[in-house]
């Protein structure tokens, strides 16, 4: 069994000291102070126990971890405001088997920790997984200092490896106490693997995600550049303040008029490539063409249609005399809108020969049911494009009668 001693305690904030590790430590609260004063003017050996909450100005003995190291004070440099400086180098893990106090400072009842499987061959075989893991750490990481990974690299003793590199491992301080306190070699470097490789896989999702981000920020200062570059181009030739206004004016009534998700997406195409293009080319007086054709269709605008099956009635009793079974066949027509409660069915087609109040009937349906009337003719008519209308990239194209008669319509229903 280890021989018990009786040390000072100098209690440690946000860090851990490994045996065989040099570390630079402020110190500045009293207790702390004098410990290092006592340590100075005797041997020099001194317990670092780190606490359990950084926060606490005076820790209370239950407050301190009970596995620390025990260290020598190498230098000892007391600053202007009051604080010292003290340079330290752990020597070995010891268990603190009672906390005393003094009055002036913490002292403690310590005993040496005795390593286990310091040698042995599963300790060096995942030695040389833990090197090769902290090769990819040190490359990913780029705040450990390439001395530091050099010498990391030439230690071979595995105890005093799994130590080095916990001591350099950016993580929380209840993990690095943890390494400390993991007695048995193999155990502590598998410990330290997981958590090499648990950090390897952190920094490479966040190398992944800056990557990303400086690339859409390359795209977006190089899109930036080059509309600057064109609007420069664009106001030498004289042509970009009329094509800006146009242009400002088309994406203000885009966002103003209820397009459908299929119309919206199609329109911002098309504006993507009117911006790219000159105001004075013939394709980009296409291109506003279209849009302004798209623009000017009644989206979203419909008319609140009226039900009053007796009104119609009358509408269509002042408006034409007889035509009692056509009449009847429109008002079963109405009434079946109105218990349904939907716009869709049947179509309604009136036949007869010119002159016989086909048309005034479709007019007389429309005043009934409080809807735009269009009447659009399609006599004489021989080519289905007039219809459906042309391809955009002939000269003179139009949109076909259907969308024409929409646009004059005003609504939508």
């Amino acid at each position: 069994m280890a021989e018990s001693r009786v040390l000072p305690v100098l209690p440690l904030r946000d860090i851990v000291v490994y045996p065989k590790m040099a570390a630079p430590l402020f110190v500045g609260r009293e207790k702390s102070v004098r410990a290092l004063d006592e340590v100075m003017r005797k041997d020099k050996q001194i317990l670092l126990a780190a606490q359990m909450d950084a926060s606490e100005d005076e820790p209370a003995t239950d407050r301190i971890f009970t596995v620390g190291t025990v260290a020598s004070v190498v230098q000892l440099l007391k600053l202007p405001d009051g604080t010292v400086r003290v340079l330290v180098e752990g020597g070995y893990r010891a268990r603190v088997k009672q906390f005393t106090s003094n009055g002036e400072y913490f002292e403690a009842e310590v005993e040496e920790i005795e390593e286990e499987n310091v040698d042995s061959p599963e300790a060096r075989a995942i030695s040389r997984a833990v090197i090769d893991q902290w090769d990819n750490y040190v490359k990913l990481s780029r705040k450990t200092p390439p001395e530091v990974h050099q010498a990391v690299g030439q230690i071979t003793e595995p105890a005093r490896l799994a130590d080095s590199i916990a001591a350099h491992l950016t993580v929380k301080i209840p993990d690095k106490q943890a390494l400390l306190e993991i007695v048995d070699v193999p155990q502590r470097l598998e410990r330290i693997l997981s958590l090499i490789e648990s950090e390897v896989g952190m920094l490479q999702v966040e190398r992944k995600i800056r990557n990303r981000v400086k690339r859409q920020m390359e795209k977006t200062q190089r899109e930036y550049y080059l509309n600057e570059q064109m609007k420069a181009i664009q106001r030498e030739l004289g042509d970009g303040d009329e094509g800006r206004e146009d242009i400002a004016e088309l994406e203000n009534r885009i966002k103003n008029t209820k397009l459908s998700k299929e119309a919206k997406t199609k329109a911002d195409a098309e504006m993507k490539k009117l911006r790219q293009m000159s105001p004075m080319s013939a394709e980009s007086t296409v291109v506003r063409n279209y849009l302004d054709w798209l623009l000017s269709l009644p989206w979203g605008n419909k008319k609140k249609v009226k039900k009053d099956i007796e009104a119609a009635q009358a509408v269509l009793d002042e408006d034409h005399f007889g035509l009692e079974k056509v009449k009847d066949r429109i008002l079963e027509y109405l009434a079946v809108q109105a218990r349904t409660n939907k716009l869709r069915g049947p179509i309604l087609c009136l036949v007869g020969p010119p002159g016989v109040g086909k048309t005034s009937l479709g007019r007389s349906i429309a005043k009934a049911t409080g809807r735009d009337f269009v009447r659009m003719s399609l006599g004489g008519v021989r080519d289905e494009a007039e219809i459906r209308g042309h391809r955009r990239t002939y000269i003179g194209s139009m949109p076909g009668r259907v969308i024409q008669s929409m646009k004059k319509a005003k609504s939508a229903n």
